[in-house]
């Protein structure tokens, strides 16, 4: 699951500073948000245009069908198999970028949770795997999640499904990759316990 991740653009943060100047070449100056991202947030994405990586901004979470909330997260293994993913898969994936992602874990009291904040080691860019499509002519996207890893285990049960910076030409134009890489297990992360 993930449920809130962060999209940070200070001086530090170089590949996520290309993104919000693609971003603010089309949608003017101040037009890229930063910070913590949360549900229905209209965030930077990277999606496929001819045969180059683009940058646009979409609203997180598709709608359900019963018009109460947002699906914010799909199951990479089963996604090709789901009416409202399988399309999509097919020809409207996207990245997330991302400085990192939060997780709770649930206290063993059961009274509360601890936060986690998921990075990968030595980089300070994290791209999730994400699917879009157009609703009622907005472009909304969710989440890949994939069964966790070893260092996400103790935390959840389920992560982002989370590209290397190689993988992200083939995730958008490579329909064979993509269908394999759903498959596959997200690289290790490591986490910082924040205080509440």
């Amino acid at each position: 699951m993930c449920g809130r991740y962060t999209f940070y653009t200070s001086e530090e943060y170089r590949e996520m500073n290309r993104v919000v100047r693609m971003i603010e070449e089309k949608y003017g100056k101040g037009s890229c948000p930063s910070g913590d991202i949360y549900p229905d947030n209209r965030v930077p994405i990277l999606v496929g245009q001819g045969q180059k990586i683009d940058a646009d901004l979409l609203a997180w979470g598709f709608p359900r069908w019963d018009g109460k909330g947002l699906i914010i997260n799909a199951r990479s293994e089963t996604a090709a198999e789901k009416k409202t993913f399988a399309y999509p898969l097919k020809s409207k994936r996207c990245i997330i970028p991302s400085t990192g992602f939060y997780e709770w874990k649930k206290q063993e009291t059961g009274k509360g949770k601890d936060k986690y904040y998921f990075t990968l080691p030595g980089k300070n860019s994290v791209y999730m795997a994400g699917l879009f499509n157009a609703y009622e002519d907005q472009l909304r996207f969710v989440i890949l999640t994939t069964g966790a890893n070893a260092s996400m285990a103790p935390i959840h049960h389920r992560m982002p499904l989370i590209l290397e910076n190689h993988e992200l030409k083939d995730w958008l134009f490579d329909d064979q990759f993509a269908a394999g890489r759903v498959l596959k297990a997200s690289p290790l992360l490591e986490s910082r316990f924040l205080e509440a």
